[in-house]
């Protein structure tokens, strides 16, 4: 089945490469740690990221939709430079840009859900919900790892995320169920024109 959805298209293609990307750079994040426990977590969103990437590539061979070399190209090179830049930036800030990734990346997942539905497809609602929950997750374990510095308030000011803001509207503590989940992330812009 081809999807009618040249939005949808988009956004699974954005996703697929961006996993990538993100992988990437937690992998330099996590060598650039000092402490164990920490190294251990960002490993494990690294892999959580990979999962992401093997499940959105499912999706769009299912669909017909083509990996964007355009995407591919782009991503891995902004995971490759991410990754190499958290060895000389300090900790503050490769925790703070990792979360305010993961807080845009929860919507991709809410929204990919919703434009499905409106084809009538609701079988992957269950992964898509918990990709999203688990890029929540993410984010709010970057923040709670910055959560007590000095520097957030201003990086917060500057770049509109941090306690009290986030891209998205997911509480885990008052979790919508799946079958609720596509009322989240409304406002969410997605992409207009196909990729390359």
């Amino acid at each position: 089945m081809k999807l009618a959805d040249p939005v949808l298209e988009k956004l699974l293609q954005k996703a697929y490469s961006a996993e990538r990307a993100a992988a990437f750079a937690y992998i330099g994040h996590a060598n650039s740690l000092r402490d164990p426990a920490a190294k251990i977590a960002v490993k494990q969103i690294e892999e959580d990221e990979w999962r992401h990437r093997e499940n959105v590539l499912g999706l769009m061979q299912r669909y017909g939709v083509p990996v964007s070399r355009r995407y591919e190209i782009r991503y891995y090179l902004i995971g490759r430079i991410i990754s190499a830049s958290c060895h000389v930036i300090g900790r503050f800030m490769p925790f703070f840009f990792a979360g305010k990734l993961e807080s845009g990346n929860v919507c991709e997942y809410f929204v990919m859900l919703r434009r499905f539905h409106s084809l009538g497809i609701e079988e992957h609602d269950e992964m898509l919900y918990e990709m999203g929950m688990k890029e929540k997750e993410h984010e709010i374990y970057f923040l709670d790892q910055i959560r007590t510095s000095r520097l957030l308030p201003f990086f917060q000011r500057l770049f509109s995320w941090g306690a009290g803001t986030s891209a998205n509207d997911v509480d885990l503590q008052r979790k919508r169920p799946v079958e609720e989940s596509a009322d989240y992330c409304k406002g969410y812009k997605a992409p207009e024109k196909t990729a390359e």
